[in-house]
């Protein structure tokens, strides 16, 4: 039997997308920059479900002209046998397909489609942990590599020995936070340190930070309220290093929140990126709490945004990585060090999709 209710939410849908195609033809709205921003987004969410009920609505019109077949006296048992085989089939597809219809009309954080802002800190462990997050650092280039997305450090503290005390980073590409934001949270490494002379081993941790990176649209910043203030470079970079004022420092005066860029030669493309930043993390002051509006509703297992949480160990001596949102332990080390992660990324998204559909026929 067909959900009649799931199909009249898709009608109401096709008739908005048809009401928004409109819209984004009218010259008065192409004119408002923001208005015809929003509805371009919303047009391409639309019609990804237009495509859905279309297919949907073509599978029930299949199964009612396979049952007329069946009931009509008249058709040859050849012609029957053929639309039983056809109706067996496409009632067996009936259920799943309605299942990933409902998880579609689940209104998707607005955020996934957006740019991130990836920051990577290292927490207790020292010099070790410095090194970690070196490495996960370059896990990321990797699998940002392997996705066709572009990575780009903003800014960074190098540790003692290597690796980083923090760095920050921009990510941009086709829904990068909706992938990236899994793995907000802190990372736990367990092995022997190189600094280790008695082969214990050590556990250390660094935390990650994934935000979304605001649209000029999102937030109004007013550059009257940031004091802006350069100095020269330091780190590597070439000659350009401690001669030019090409670092950029920039102070939200209202908030007191600071951010520097100083990875680019020009000044001008540092000061971009800082003012880009600035913006991303005002709006992630709203942001949060919206997002710990969501956690007290519901305890999510996954990508509730809480950056205190221990999601994931990376254990060396066994070559195993635990993610522990899900309790799932794969062994497979290297090659996840090496950027392949997406086997965990698509299971944590399928166990928070799982939620979404309990929390919404709840």
């Amino acid at each position: 039997m067909a959900d009649t209710s799931l199909l009249e939410k898709l009608e109401v849908l096709k008739l908005k997308f048809e009401e928004v195609e409109q819209q984004i033809t009218d010259p008065s709205i192409i004119a408002d920059q923001k208005r015809f921003i929003q509805l371009n987004k919303e047009y391409k969410e639309l019609q990804d479900l237009v495509e859905v009920y279309k297919e949907y609505k073509n599978t029930l019109d299949n199964i009612t002209s396979s049952r007329k077949i069946l009931d009509d006296p008249t058709a040859d048992a050849e012609f029957k046998e053929m639309a039983k085989m056809e109706l067996d089939e496409l009632q067996a597809k009936l259920p799943q397909f309605e299942e990933d219809i409902k998880l579609l009309l689940i209104p998707k954080d607005p955020q996934d489609s957006k740019n991130a802002i990836l920051e990577i800190r290292a927490g207790t462990g020292g010099d070790e942990a410095s090194l970690f997050a070196g490495e996960l650092y370059r896990m990321y280039v990797k699998y940002c590599e392997k996705r066709g997305w572009r990575i780009s450090m903003t800014s960074c503290s190098e540790g003692t020995m290597g690796g980083y005390k923090e760095i920050i980073c921009s990510v941009t590409g086709e829904g990068v936070y909706g992938v990236l934001k899994y793995e907000s949270g802190v990372h736990r490494v367990q092995r022997v340190p190189q600094t280790e002379t008695q082969g214990r081993v050590h556990t250390s941790a660094a935390t990650v930070a994934v935000l979304p990176e605001a649209d000029e649209f999102d937030v109004e910043l007013n550059m009257n309220d940031v004091r802006k203030d350069t100095y020269c470079s330091s780190g590597p970079g070439g000659q350009s290093v401690n001669t030019t004022y090409s670092a950029i420092r920039l102070t939200h005066i209202p908030t007191g929140l600071v951010v520097t860029c100083q990875d680019e030669k020009s000044q001008l493309k540092n000061l971009d990126k800082a003012i880009i930043e600035l913006r991303t993390r005002l709006y992630n002051m709203e942001y949060e709490k919206y997002m710990n509006e969501i956690a007290s509703q519901r305890k999510t297992l996954v990508s509730t945004g809480d950056r205190s949480a221990k999601i994931r160990t990376y254990n060396f001596p066994q070559g195993r990585v635990t993610d522990h949102r899900i309790n799932l332990t794969l062994y497979n080390l290297p090659a996840i060090m090496d950027g392949d992660i997406q086997d965990i990324i698509d299971k944590l998204i399928v166990e928070e999709n799982a939620e979404r559909l309990r929390a919404s026929e709840g």
